[in-house]
């Protein structure tokens, strides 16, 4: 079966999507088979791998609801061995709609159960909030990626995320673990970025991850060419930090996930 990974920070602009989509490539190229799934209404992780539902395409909202089959909605990318399972704006209805049914906080859960057993790993890209959406991301995850911006309120909101992780071990998901905590969009020219790393290492010890992701030109870009940096750019700064990072996480023991 496959290993299941959120990615997961309820504060927005911390490179959680571009890491879901990136780290995503690079493993596929490993020759992991891998699937994205794209729990955010924004859709950009769909749309960083050049796919945008249209008004009559199904979408994770609709496999969510069960009117599709989630192997039916399930897209291939350019890369071998990397699919996703594609957002849209639909999906801000299924809070409403799931919200009084009964395990609504397993949906996602069930719709994994029906395609993880075709891959080595799943990825999550969760919405930038601690509600519905995210609730069945972390509930459905074995394990959970915590991507922290190199900026001045780094660890702001993650003591909240970490309380929230804890309580959905105590209820619903006894076994999910931190993979680890990422570093990303580093400044080397910047001194508060320095800090901040030695804060993050400081306070979060071996669980943040060495490979840091800095700011990248062609990181940033990749996205709006509908491709992982990987594609975008194999040559980048951007795109050999993401490999170093995913062989990072392969290798990560398991002590890390505690």
């Amino acid at each position: 079966m496959a290993h299941v990974i959120c990615i997961c920070n309820q504060k927005g602009g911390v490179g959680k999507t571009t890491t879901a989509v990136n780290i995503s490539a690079c493993f596929a190229v490993a020759g992991l088979k891998t699937l994205l799934i794209d729990m955010d209404p924004q859709a950009n992780a769909s749309t960083g791998v050049g796919i945008r539902v249209q008004r009559d395409e199904p979408s994770i909202y609709q496999a969510l609801i069960g009117h599709f089959d989630p192997k039916s909605v399930i897209r291939n990318t350019e890369i071998n061995g990397f699919s996703i399972i594609p957002s849209s704006q639909d999906l801000i209805g299924a809070e409403v709609e799931l919200a009084n049914l009964g395990d609504r906080e397993g949906f996602l859960s069930k719709l994994i159960k029906t395609v993880e057993a075709d891959y080595d790993y799943l990825l999550i890209d969760s919405p930038p909030s601690l509600g519905f959406l995210t609730l069945n991301t972390l509930v459905a995850a074995q394990s959970v990626l915590i991507p922290i911006q190199c900026e001045y309120y780094a660890l702001e909101g993650v003591s909240s995320l970490l309380r929230t992780i804890q309580k959905i071990k105590l209820t619903y998901n006894k076994n999910l673990m931190i993979k680890g905590f990422i570093l990303t969009m580093f400044d080397s020219r910047n001194n508060i970025c320095h800090q901040v790393v030695d804060n993050v290492r400081q306070n979060l010890g071996d669980k943040v991850f060495q490979t840091i992701i800095p700011r990248n030109v062609r990181l940033s870009e990749a996205p709006s060419f509908g491709k992982p940096v990987l594609i975008y750019d194999p040559t980048s700064t951007g795109a050999s930090r993401y490999l170093a990072l995913a062989r990072e996480i392969l290798d990560a023991k398991d002590e890390r996930n505690s």
